[in-house]
């Protein structure tokens, strides 16, 4: 299976907790589905955009989400303790057992 790395920087200027960060993915993952509902026509509205200008929003709203995730990391991180290679690792396996992947 091809992996492919995407490196995410630790946000300047932020003080983010476990709440406050929490609320954001959830907001950035509604903007996601509010975007692909646009793309899909779900509301009933006609669309007016291109298709490959809704792709676009859609790839930036999912970056977004990952964005928030990766600083919902740094988080866990830094406030708490937590060892996310060691995490990360563990997630590797769990998707080698399930047969997602294999390394």
């Amino acid at each position: 299976m091809e992996a492919k790395t995407l490196s995410l920087p630790r946000l300047n200027q932020l003080n983010p907790t476990l709440e406050s960060t929490a609320l954001k993915l959830m907001e950035e993952a509604g903007e996601l589905a509010q975007v692909i509902g646009k793309y899909r026509g779900l509301s009933g509205e006609i669309i007016s955009i291109d298709p490959d200008t809704i792709v676009q929003e859609i790839a930036k709203e999912l970056l977004d989400v990952a964005q928030t995730a990766v600083t919902m990391m740094f988080v866990m991180e830094e406030q708490f303790g937590v060892n996310i290679e060691s995490v990360l690792e563990e997630h590797w396996a769990k998707l080698e057992r399930k047969g997602y992947l294999s390394r």
